[in-house]
């Protein structure tokens, strides 16, 4: 790596105040929402979830409809493996993103032989296929009924999933930062570059000696076995699988996610997720008939005045905020 890309990239990776102010804010809700903590850790999940996704559409511009396909395989994977009895949260999660990402890995093969709408249309097959064999096998996955007789160990051995949601919504944040944290630190390596450059014109990116394919096979994969990773960790926070884990308006809702808080960010993946979560939360609350109505109306008020997502308005004010600042430091 030569001396000019190095030190960009460096810079680009330190992290800034408003990051660590950020990542204040599970700790401090923590003890400000000790009743919602159920609620906050479907929040992280759902974080988690939305951030794979990004990864792959954000910065590699693969667009997806059957993303709930490795989200629904970790759920099960670690459903599976907590009924036969080997309950661990953390042999879990490991089974979990290792057969989503293999998963991701097959499914790569075909997702890349085509251009943006070939790519929609076999995710969504592939989500498709999945939800009907999970529906059929009633003998593993409960069928409609749904995967029952799971039991997680404590975590580490000392900490046990309580019915407050302490140890959940605890355990779902610092699996969502350690995620957060290798996500962070690929997207600002020569992979991540090379990964935006695809996403900008695959077609230029193999003079400069890139192998298109081979990296977006990569980041697909790790991709998969990340959404696995949420889907088992919702398993272990419920201990129940639903089959619409599989189902395809989970996808259709995570795009919205994504959408609402901005692509190709990471940060954008989470605050989209708690946007939609809060509002879904309020709204369901408030009006549970229409409320879908109320959050198309926020989805399109969104994408009216903020087209970038509400990362890409945050990121305007922020600069707007700055030039201000700096102009009355040069007046003063």
């Amino acid at each position: 790596m030569t001396a000019n890309v190095a030190g960009p990239l460096r810079e680009a990776a330190r992290w800034k105040k408003a990051e660590f102010a950020f990542w204040l804010l599970p700790v401090a809700a923590y003890f400000v929402f000790p009743s919602d903590l159920a609620l906050l850790s479907q929040i992280a999940i759902t974080a988690l979830f939305a951030l794979s996704l990004d990864l792959i559409l954000g910065y590699a511009g693969i667009v997806s409809l059957g993303h709930a396909a490795f989200f629904g395989t970790g759920a099960y994977a670690a459903g599976l493996l907590a009924r036969a009895g080997y309950g661990d949260p953390l042999l879990g999660l490991a089974a979990a993103a290792g057969v989503a990402g293999a998963l991701g890995f097959v499914t790569s093969l075909l997702v890349l032989r085509g251009a943006d709408l070939t790519r929609l249309m076999v995710t969504l097959g592939v989500g498709l296929v999945l939800f009907e064999a999970a529906n059929k096998l009633t003998a593993f996955t409960g069928g409609l009924d749904g995967l029952q007789g799971i039991e997680i160990k404590p975590l580490l051995g000392t900490f046990a999933f309580d019915m407050f949601s302490r140890t959940a919504y605890v355990y779902s944040v610092a699996v969502l930062f350690a995620v957060f944290w290798l996500a962070r630190r690929i997207v600002h390596s020569p992979f991540g570059i090379s990964l935006q450059g695809i996403r900008l014109n695959a077609a230029r990116m193999p003079a400069l000696g890139t192998p298109v394919n081979a990296r977006l096979m990569a980041v697909y994969t790790l991709a998969a076995a990340i959404a696995g990773v949420a889907g088992g960790l919702l398993t272990q926070t419920t201990q129940f699988v639903s089959i619409d884990v599989l189902s395809f308006p989970r996808s259709a809702e995570l795009l919205l996610i994504l959408v609402l808080g901005g692509t190709g960010s990471l940060y954008g993946a989470l605050i989209g997720a708690i946007v939609f979560m809060t509002a879904h939360h309020l709204l369901a609350g408030l009006n549970p008939q229409y409320w879908q109505f109320w959050l198309g109306l926020v989805l399109i008020f969104v994408v009216l005045f903020a087209r970038d997502g509400l990362m890409g308005a945050l990121r305007r004010l922020a600069a707007r905020w700055a030039s201000r600042f700096a102009t009355r430091r040069r007046v003063a």
